[in-house]
């Protein structure tokens, strides 16, 4: 599995370089395993969270750069610390002994290959909780091939209708086509949405979408693509947009969502047949950050 770090193409980016040689591509990622922080995280959607919290990893870097991006310290500036695979799995147990409801593996894409072989060690000793690959969406549909069987939810983000805006706003290149070609693979492996008798979800998918300032029909053509394709998956439409990072830099964005743009975006979600799923309640302050979730 390895071997894949040797001409890296996990990404869309396909830079093509050896990371096990020391070489860095748009990621940043070595061939070592990278991580922010791992944390008892609550305040997930409710079929995540759960009463016992959901067990995140952090992983640090990302393949995009989103200009408002609110973990910029982990994604952007790769702040962490270098894990072996072994360790990696001894986290994943440690996070089942403090009763996680899963283990949430958080912007995970420069390591599948390490997060494959850790997951394998995990299982083998002990571990069984559901696996949750929580991600910017910017997916290959191979690399997430070799997660089938490893991964129980998939959580993807689907943040543009509008390649511009993705270049724009997170310096990628037809991130429509990759992402909804991500989507339908992510289904494929999951189906319909399995949940245990609390109500927490054992196996299916929940497909986020943060409202921007501004961009209000972005988020509909979002909705709408979801509706059309894949009217059976839960959604979480989340208000937590506040300017950070880069954001004060780009006009249309260098402001909170307004309570009257994310009011439109519910409504015209009614609208549609999607009946699954989470929305966000708007916050008030810019630095509110902390979700709160209507069914």
């Amino acid at each position: 599995m390895l071997e894949h770090l040797e001409k890296c193409t996990l990404c869309p980016h396909e830079c093509k370089i050896n990371r096990n040689n020391g070489q860095i591509g748009r990621c940043k990622s070595k061939n070592t395993v990278k991580i922010a922080l791992y944390s008892i995280h609550n305040f997930e959607e409710p079929c995540i969270s759960g009463k016992e919290g959901s067990g995140t990893v952090f992983f640090s870097n990302c393949n995009l750069n989103c200009v408002f991006c609110q973990n910029y310290e982990i994604s952007h500036q790769g702040k962490g610390k270098e894990v072996t695979i072994r360790r990696l799995a001894e986290i994943f147990l440690e996070q089942q002994e403090r009763n996680a409801q899963n283990i949430n593996l958080v912007t995970p894409t420069s390591y599948v290959p390490q997060i494959i072989e850790a997951i394998k060690i995990a299982r083998n000793n002990g571990l069984n909780l559901p696996i949750i690959y929580n991600t910017n969406g910017y997916e290959k549909v191979q690399t997430l091939k070799l997660l089938e069987g490893y991964i129980d939810i998939y959580l993807p983000d689907f943040k543009y209708s509008n390649n511009l805006l993705a270049k724009r706003l997170s310096k990628v290149d037809n991130y429509f086509e990759i992402t909804t070609e991500a989507l339908k693979e992510m289904y494929r492996q999951t189906g319909k949405a399995v949940f245990n008798n609390d109500g927490m979800m054992k196996k299916g998918m929940i497909i986020r979408h943060l409202v921007l300032p501004n961009h209000i029909l972005n988020s509909k053509r979002v909705l709408k693509w979801i509706n059309d394709n894949m009217p059976n998956v839960f959604v979480s439409v989340m208000a937590q947009y506040f300017p950070t990072f880069k954001a004060k830099e780009f006009e249309d964005i260098n402001r909170k969502l307004s309570k009257k743009e994310f009011q439109e975006i519910e409504n015209y979600l009614y609208q549609l047949n999607l009946g699954n799923g989470f929305v966000q309640e708007l916050g008030e302050h810019e630095e509110e950050y902390v979700p709160k979730w209507e069914n």
